[in-house]
């Protein structure tokens, strides 16, 4: 049943009274909102129609109402006014994601330290997301001042955001039509799957706002290539250099500018399928640059969706046995210290929950 525009508004008014004050609602606080023009008596009518049909409860000991699931359900579809960001609050949202992301490339780096002078070689660290990341929903937020802030949830539960000048041609509608036509077509791709032909068409289809679109498509896609990035810490390069088989100069600082190239980022690739420590050995290593070395490594859970990986680089000679159980002692302890901590049970109440022994049952 299709309910009124008084109704709707009463709903309204009760969702987000109790969301307020969390206290049952009744007739009188509703009469006494400024955009409220009707009686309390016939408020208290609709409020009785709309809890017979399941949008509204009434406590036993209270003669006002609350929402029900249904009712909740019916304002967030359809009653919820769009909620605007202030600038400080799009603010506070980035700082407190570019303080995570500092905060990983922290730990890579104070991890890549501990291995290296756990195993007297070259370590690496890396945290990266382990399944690709997309965008799940776009919300375009009117700012005032001739702007607006995009708002995009990504698939690892992130939120990005960007403000953004509006053209003068823009209207708020614009941006209503805009927000359903990328919920729609530009949902759950990954940065490659924005296409020069995808954005033609949504380009073409959001009328006077399609000139935002390639400013979002910028925006999304470099967002995404972010969150796929792999953070990744080496340290104690120098200690090849007392190694025998780096007291050659030229073959030192050969293997040192291996150490500082791209030629590490490919190692998560290998740990993809499986499972425990890996060990390359020499000609076994995907890299060119690493084929007359050994390569130890394993992966560790940070949660978040990231994956974090740790190994060590050094001659052929090495002592596979310790560093294979050192690396997985590390990879074991750092997946306990990033696990979420455990839920509190409830601690029963003396009497509950728990056996007396102090007069066991008697057997017979």
């Amino acid at each position: 049943m299709e309910l009124s525009e008084r109704k709707k508004q009463i709903l309204r008014s009760v969702v987000e009274i109790y969301i307020s004050t969390a206290e049952p609602v009744g007739s009188k606080a509703i009469a006494q909102l400024p955009d409220v023009d009707f009686s309390s008596a016939t408020i208290r009518n609709e409020m009785a129609e709309l809890t017979a049909m399941g949008y509204l409860e009434q406590p036993h000991t209270s003669a006002g109402r609350v929402p029900s699931a249904a009712g909740y359900r019916l304002y967030i579809d359809e009653l919820m006014a769009s909620y605007r960001l202030s600038l400080d609050e799009a603010h506070s949202i980035n700082t407190a994601i570019d303080e995570k992301m500092q905060r990983v490339d922290q730990m890579m780096e104070k991890v890549a330290k501990l291995v290296s002078q756990a195993t007297d070689l070259p370590a690496i660290s890396m945290a990266s997301r382990s399944a690709e990341v997309t965008v799940s929903r776009y919300d375009l937020i009117a700012a005032g001042g001739g702007s607006f802030i995009l708002v995009a949830m990504l698939s690892s539960d992130e939120v990005v955001n960007k403000l953004i000048r509006l053209p003068l041609d823009v209207e708020e509608s614009d941006l209503k039509l805009l927000s359903a036509l990328l919920n729609t077509a530009m949902v759950d791709l990954p940065a490659e799957g924005f296409t020069p032909a995808l954005l033609e068409r949504v380009t073409r289809s959001a009328g006077s706002a399609g000139s935002l679109v390639p400013v979002i498509v910028e925006f999304v896609t470099g967002a995404l290539r972010r969150q796929g990035t792999t953070n990744l810490a080496i340290s104690g390069q120098s200690r090849l250099l007392g190694l025998p088989e780096y007291r050659d100069i030229d073959k030192a600082q050969k293997m040192l500018s291996t150490l500082e190239t791209d030629a590490l980022s490919d190692l998560p690739a290998i740990l993809e399928n499986s499972n425990g420590t890996k060990v390359l050995v020499g000609p076994e290593n995907v890299a060119q640059e690493l084929k007359d070395t050994s390569v130890v490594v394993t992966k560790f859970d940070i949660g978040d969706g990231m994956q974090g990986m740790i190994g060590v680089v050094g001659p052929t000679r090495m002592d596979y046995a310790k560093i294979t159980a050192r690396l997985t002692y590390f990879a074991e302890n750092l997946s306990k210290h990033f696990a979420p901590p455990p839920k509190e049970l409830p601690q029963s109440k003396p009497g509950e929950g728990a056996e007396s022994t102090s007069n066991p049952p008697q057997g017979g």
